[in-house]
């Protein structure tokens, strides 16, 4: 078994546990949540990709709804999957098409609030390694940084191969994380190229050590890559827990488009105020430069596009042939019922 499709089975086998532990389903009468301890996991908490989901933390967004929320960063999306099933997390904060994904297994996910539009993802080569690069097709053979094995990162990659007929096979793809150690394989020249997320590759680009060869920090880029508009980072949990715990994801929509809106007007000083430190790379310059690249990403009210889900499956049955298009039912993968009501009570 190659390790895309072992990550992919642990990823997927994680489910089966939430099945039985979900609570019993309330009245819509109900005003006050469910329970008021949550608990959502994510990977990579620092990174730009949860940047809403940390404003509304840091700024007490999930407390106003009545709220105690707690956030548990896990180094993968398998291990953060199974700690959910397991009864440690009760929502994840991850990539929409992991519903998909999960869906095609047998295994009913539902995004309920979209924190960004785009996937804020780039890929680009190594001036050091390949400074005589001219086309994608010289990645033949070569050695390629993803975050991780199966996820959006090496996506992107098969995609940008695939359009010179290449496959993955055809070169070495390294899973190098999405900070300090991607950042050092790269510059040791461990990789020749390089498919990430910010505030890495911004940081290659302003001493120009990369040549950019995809974008999808913006959405036009990224519908050069993807063909369309491709949601990204949303909030989802199992399909029985949201229908059987309106209330609490209701007060967890609420307090992420809040923050959304809040996204849409904040100005540096107001970035840097809020945003832990720890998360600033000791660079404060870098990081508002990498937020203004990718600031168009995010999703100004939580809405989940119609055509995004349509992109993102079209994108899955590219990445993976065993893939069942005509299996799938996307209506069940997420809803804008929670952020309809959000948006209009924010004003967003």
């Amino acid at each position: 078994m190659n390790q895309p499709q072992l990550n992919r089975r642990i990823f997927v086998a994680g489910t089966a546990l939430l099945a039985g532990s979900l609570p019993a389903a309330p009245l819509w009468s109900q005003t006050r949540p469910e329970k008021t301890k949550i608990s959502i996991a994510v990977v990579d908490k620092a990174s730009f990709y949860h940047l809403p989901l940390t404003i509304a933390e840091q700024l007490g967004y999930f407390k106003a709804e009545g709220l105690e929320v707690q956030i548990l960063d896990f180094p993968g999306d398998a291990r953060a999957l199974l700690a959910t099933g397991s009864g440690g997390a009760d929502v994840i904060s991850g990539a929409y098409e992991h519903t998909i994904e999960l869906q095609s297994v047998g295994q009913k996910f539902q995004a309920f609030v979209l924190q960004s539009r785009a996937p804020a993802i780039a890929m680009g080569v190594s001036l050091k390694t390949m400074p005589n690069f001219k086309a994608v097709a010289d990645l033949k053979g070569k050695r390629i940084g993803v975050s991780t094995l199966g996820s959006l990162t090496h996506g992107v990659v098969k995609l940008v191969l695939a359009r010179v007929g290449l496959k993955t096979n055809d070169v070495s793809l390294v899973p190098v994380g999405t900070a300090a150690e991607a950042l050092t394989a790269f510059r040791a020249g461990q990789i020749d190229a390089l498919c990430n997320v910010d505030p890495v590759l911004t940081l290659l680009e302003q001493k120009s050590e990369i040549r950019l060869i995809a974008d999808t920090r913006t959405l036009k880029d990224t519908m050069r890559v993807f063909g369309g508009v491709m949601p990204a980072a949303c909030l989802y949990a199992a399909l029985n827990f949201v229908q059987k715990n309106p209330i609490i994801v209701q007060a967890l929509t609420h307090a992420m488009v809040r923050s959304l809106k809040w996204l849409q007007t904040a100005g540096p000083g107001d970035l840097i105020k809020t945003v832990p430190e720890a998360y600033l790379l000791g660079d404060r310059a870098l990081y508002l430069a990498a937020f203004n690249k990718l600031r168009e990403a995010i999703s100004t009210d939580g809405l989940i596009p119609e055509e995004g889900p349509r992109t993102a499956l079209r994108a899955l049955a590219s990445f993976d042939s065993t893939m069942k298009i005509d299996k799938i039912e996307l209506a069940q993968t997420y809803t804008n019922e929670f952020a309809t009501k959000a948006k209009v009570r924010f004003k967003a």
